[in-house]
C-alpha cells in the first residue's frame, strides 16, 4: 500500500484530532484530504505528509542540514534522553513531537506503539521525515497554533524547541505527560571552546529557559543526563553542519576544528517532566 493510503486510512481510524488551524474546526478525512465543516482543505502529499501553513516560512534549516543531523541522530547522538522517555511510555498514547525536525527522534518514539505525530515549521524538514520508514505521521505545522482539537494527547515531546506552553496545556489531556530537554552549558562543549573561545559565546546559560518552565509547572521533575558520544571525522563534520552553534562561526576556526576533530562530542541535557493537572 502507498504511503498516502496508510497514512489517510491511520488517520481517519483516529477520531477528531486534527483542527483546522483557519477556523479551528476539526477535520475529518476524506480520501487524501483533511476537510473541516467550513470546506477548509489540506491534501496529504505523496509520502503521506500534510501542510497546515497558510503560506511557506522560511528557515535556516537546508536540506543539507537536516541530512547531516539525520545521519547524526541515527548513529545515537541523542538515543539517551530518547530512550529515557520512550521508556516512560505504555505504547497505547497519542504523542506529539514538537518541532520534529527530520523525524528520528519521533519514529523512535513510534517504537513503543504510541499514536506518534511529529511536526516542525520546516517543510523540508517534513519532506525529508516523511521518507522514513516508520507509522508516525508528519505534519508542517505552526507551534503557537497548533492543528488539534483540545485535550488531544497523552504526551508531548519537546526536544530543544521553544515552549508554546498556553498551546501545549490546550492539547494535553488531564493527566497527559509534557517531556522537555533543555541543552545545559555544557553541550557540545568541544565546539563551543573550538569556536568561540576568548569570546562571550564560549559561555552560555539556559536558566531563563528553565526558569521559565518551572514558573510554569512548579511540579515539574527535572533529570540531568550527561554523556560522551564517540565520533569519527565525518560524524563530527555531521555534527558541526547540523547544529546552528556553528552557523556563525569564524570561517577559519571553523576550519581548524574540522582538521582536528575530538574524539568524542560532549551532550549534557536537563530532562523536564509534568503530568498536567486533573483540575
Amino acid at each position: 500500500m502507498k504511503k498516502i493510503d496508510t497514512k489517510s486510512q491511520w488517520a481517519a481510524g483516529l477520531g477528531p484530532l486534527f483542527a483546522c488551524p483557519v477556523c479551528h474546526e476539526p477535520l475529518f478525512v476524506e480520501g487524501h484530504s483533511f476537510v473541516c465543516a467550513n470546506a477548509h482543505r489540506f491534501d496529504l502529499a505523496k509520502k503521506g505528509t500534510i501542510n497546515f501553513l497558510n503560506a511557506p516560512v522560511k528557515t535556516e534549516y537546508t536540506a543539507e542540514m537536516l541530512a547531516a543531523r539525520r545521519r547524526v541522530l541515527q548513529a545515537g547522538l541523542f538515543s539517551p534522553f530518547v530512550d529515557r522517555i520512550a521508556a516512560q511510555l505504555s505504547g497505547d498514547e497519542r504523542l506529539l513531537d514538537i518541532g520534529c525536525g527530520e523525524g528520528t527522534p519521533t519514529a523512535d518514539l513510534a517504537k513503543t506503539g504510541a499514536d506518534a505525530i511529529g511536526f516542525d515549521i520546516s517543510a523540508p524538514a517534513i519532506q525529508l521525515a516523511g521518507a522514513l520508514d516508520t507509522p508516525a505521521f508528519f505534519c508542517v505545522a505552526d507551534l503557537a497554533r497548533l492543528p488539534f482539537v483540545d485535550g488531544s494527547f497523552d504526551v508531548l515531546v519537546d526536544l530543544f524547541s521553544p515552549g508554546a506552553y498556553a498551546e501545549f496545556d490546550r492539547v494535553l489531556k488531564a493527566g497527559g505527560r509534557l517531556f522537555k530537554v533543555i541543552p545545559e552549558a555544557d553541550y557540545l562543549r568541544e565546539l563551543r571552546q573550538g569556536l568561540y573561545a576568548g569570546t562571550p559565546k564560549a559561555t552560555y546559560s539556559n536558566a531563563p529557559v528553565l526558569e521559565r518552565f518551572m514558573a510554569t509547572y512548579p511540579d515539574a521533575e527535572v533529570s540531568d543526563i550527561e554523556y560522551d558520544f564517540p565520533v569519527d571525522a565525518a560524524q563530527f563534520e555531521d555534527i558541526v553542519a547540523m547544529t546552528p552553534l556553528s552557523w556563525q562561526a569564524p570561517a577559519d576556526k571553523r576550519a581548524a576544528l574540522l582538521a582536528n576533530p575530538p574524539a568524542s562530542i560532549h551532550v549534557a541535557v536537563k530532562l523536564l517532566q509534568v503530568m498536567k493537572s486533573h483540575a
